[in-house]
This record gives C-alpha cells, structure tokens and sequence, in this order.
C-alpha cells in the first residue's frame, strides 16, 4: 500500500461547525478504544520514571479538543505528580470544543497557534507531544517541525502516530462504518492509516530530522511512539558554548572576561 497525499477533510477550512465537533468525538473514542491513549500515556511514563520527575510541563501540538491533555491531567493527579500543559491548535472551532474538556483541569492552558512556528521560547517546556498529528504533513515538512519542536523541548519530543497496513485501513474502514455516519470520521479514518508511514519509514524520516537520538516502539494496534532526547543534545551543546566562551577569554585581560557578582 503506497502513502496518500490526498488531503483529509480535516484540514480543509470552514468545515461546518456540527460537522467537525462530532468528528471529534468519534476521534476521542476512537483514540480511547483502538490504543493512543494507552500509548501516549505509557510513552510519558517511561520518560518521567526514567528521569525521576515530579513536575513538568508538557506542550500538545495539534491537540484538537485536548483529550490527549485532559488524560494526561487525569494521570498526572493519579499519580501525585504536578504538571503545566498547554495545547495548542490552529483551528477556532476545534479550541471551542476542548474548552468544554478542559473545564476541571486548571492545570491545561489553550492556545491558538501553528505547529510550524511555536510561539514558545526556546527551552520553555519540558516536553513536547504530537499524537496522531505528523501523518497531515508532507516528509519535509516533518522534519522541519520536529526541527522547529526540539528549539523548544528540553528533555524530550514524544511523537505517537498510526503505522501504515493494509488490515489497519480495512480495520477502520469497518470501525467507522459500524459506529457513525459522520462523512468525516469515514473518510479521515482510513486516509489517515493511508497517510501514515511504515515503521521503516517513520524511522528513516527520524534520522533524516537530525535531532538526536531517539527511541521508536511499534504499538498495537498498527502504531508507533517514538521519543527523541533533548537532553544529550542540549548538554552537548552547551558544554560546546562553554568551550567557545573560555576561547574567546584565552588573551585576555582577567577583568575582560570576569563574570563574577559584580556583573549580576
């Protein structure tokens, strides 16, 4: 099976505003039913156990009506953790609707906003997470928001997606026939798993991205969660600043380089 490049309803603008609120909630008992919710959560999970976190803050690219954050709030409380999360999406009447999700976590701020240019300083959150949102884009514009993601990231980007085969498309096609009439979910669910990537080519356009290392599982059914590291990346960079600001001191006066409390 070839990958599409056809266009998904989705993201076509004006789409009627009863039309795309109802295809989010198919989306969120699709997400909950065939397996990202349990992805996304576990992925999160290894990196905060592995780093010994008890608080952190996590920015949502795409987050459509902020299920995915809304999860992760529910978890996050489970678990006596403390989190800051963010979501953000681009489409005014998807941000409407996940206000109505958001409306007993405090702890989730919306913002509208392209996930090509966050606007989010650099090292500003701890995480960033793409659930079920790189499949829209074209290859280079992949690699160029995971680029543009890991400016922003500083312990990890989490990128959980659908992974192209034939039984995936046939599967959904059936889901989504079963459970609704909704024009969108029918025809967005099998494109999506058209749009996708194989495991081989996701990890292929991992490494073309440059970002660092990264860390891909297959997911049942038909998924993948991959986690880049931000942190060696970053260490590397800044012990690399470090060694270019004592060259830049070599032949200079001691004061000329002092940095000491004076200057604070």
């Amino acid at each position: 099976m070839k990958r599409s490049m056809a266009r998904e309803m989705m993201d076509s603008p004006n789409n009627p505003r009863e039309l795309l609120e109802d295809d989010l909630r198919n989306l969120r008992i699709i997400n909950r039913y065939l397996g990202n919710y349990r992805a996304v959560v576990g992925g999160l999970a290894r990196l905060i156990e592995e780093q010994k976190l008890q608080r952190f803050s996590l920015l949502d690219v795409g987050t459509g009506s902020a299920d995915i954050p809304a999860l992760i709030a529910s978890w996050v409380r489970r678990h006596r953790l403390s989190a800051q999360l963010i979501g953000l999406d681009p489409e005014p009447v998807t941000l409407r609707a996940a206000v109505k999700q958001i409306r007993d976590y405090p702890e989730i701020a919306l913002v509208r906003g392209d996930g090509r240019a966050l606007p989010l300083p650099s090292d500003s959150v701890d995480f960033v997470l793409s659930s079920q949102m790189l499949h829209h884009f074209s290859e280079d514009d992949i690699i160029n928001l995971l680029r543009g993601w890991s400016r922003v990231a500083r312990r990890a980007i989490i990128v959980c997606d659908l992974v192209r085969h034939p039984v995936a498309y046939y599967g959904i096609r059936l889901v989504t026939k079963a459970f609704t009439r909704n024009i969108m979910t029918r025809t967005d669910g099998p494109l999506s798993v058209q749009r996708a990537f194989t495991l081989e080519e996701w990890r292929d356009l991992f490494e073309r991205a440059g970002i660092g290392p990264f860390r891909l599982f297959p997911k049942f059914p038909f998924r993948q969660i991959t986690i880049f590291s931000m942190l060696e990346r970053k260490s590397v960079s800044r012990l690399r600043d470090d060694q270019t600001d004592h060259k830049s001191c070599a032949g200079s006066s001691p004061a000329a380089c002092d940095a000491g409390p004076a200057g604070m």
